[in-house]
């Protein structure tokens, strides 16, 4: 079976998913779908009913939240042309500007503040806590949407904006996107992105990494049969120059060699966050 097959067999759905055969593992009808779990970059031109979407929020809400201090907000925007500034910042992601809605998912320390404020108290948490919230209900947000028969692809890209993206968005200090999140009805299916072996990622009692050379030395090759890297898609160009092939790792460090969202901490500091 190959990445693009659609099918509610377990056994399938984890090899499309790893691209090898694995044993022993208990897929219930409940996990089908998060197995088979796509991104959408391609929507129809259907609006999605407010009802439904406040539904989606409130599972987002559902999600679970520090010490129940729930520090984030969401900025919905369903205005074409706002959406569309924010694509044509990026550039790179024509869908963006296809989507019908397109949330914001922010980290939220100003609210926090405000409710020490009320209380006659002074906050002492001016750190990115928040941020963990905001991705928590942005997971939810997301599983829940794709339950309902929507799409979703997040865009961590908003962060390279974010000087533009905050305003635009009326964002006081406190508070910060954390990525943004194209919603729509999917005019198509994406094939399932191979993923790292659980030998790579998951550590029973402590963390080991000893065999990593091998396993990415086997993970490489099984993208690289069935989704080898486009030239297009090669990361920093500029910087390491182009070249007619490259392995997933390759151009994950190519991407990791070179900073990104250099300015980010700094905005950050500028907006009340204390960080070392």
């Amino acid at each position: 079976m190959d990445g693009n097959a659609s099918t509610t067999d377990g056994a399938a759905l984890l090899k499309a998913r790893y691209g090898i055969d694995v044993m022993g593992t208990a897929v219930t009808d409940a996990l089908v779908p998060l197995l088979d779990r796509r991104v959408t970059r391609r929507y129809r031109a259907e609006s999605v009913p407010d009802a439904l979407l406040d539904a989606l929020l409130a599972c987002a809400q559902s999600a679970p939240s520090k010490s129940d201090l729930q520090q984030y907000s969401v900025v919905v925007l369903r205005d074409a042309e706002k959406i569309g500034r924010i694509a044509g910042w990026i550039g790179t992601m024509d869908w963006i500007a296809q989507a019908p809605v397109f949330l914001i998912w922010c980290g939220d320390m100003r609210r926090g503040q405000r409710i020490c404020e009320t209380h006659g108290m002074a906050h002492a948490n001016n750190n990115l806590d928040t941020a963990v919230d905001g991705a928590l209900a942005m997971a939810h947000f997301m599983a829940a949407a794709e339950a309902a028969g929507l799409g979703t692809c997040p865009i961590s890209y908003v962060r390279n904006h974010i000087e533009k993206v905050s305003p635009l968005l009326g964002l006081p200090p406190g508070v910060y996107p954390i990525a943004g999140l194209t919603l729509g009805w999917p005019d198509g299916r994406r094939p399932t992105s191979m993923r790292l072996p659980q030998s790579v990622v998951v550590h029973r009692e402590r963390y080991q990494d000893a065999a990593l050379p091998a396993e990415l030395a086997a993970y490489d090759e099984r993208r690289a049969a069935r989704e080898p890297i486009a030239p297009a898609s090669l990361k920093n160009i500029d910087v390491h120059g182009p070249k007619p092939r490259a392995t997933w790792s390759e151009n994950a460090a190519r991407q990791l060699s070179v900073p990104e969202r250099f300015g980010f901490a700094a905005w950050l500091r500028t907006r009340g966050f204390d960080l070392a």
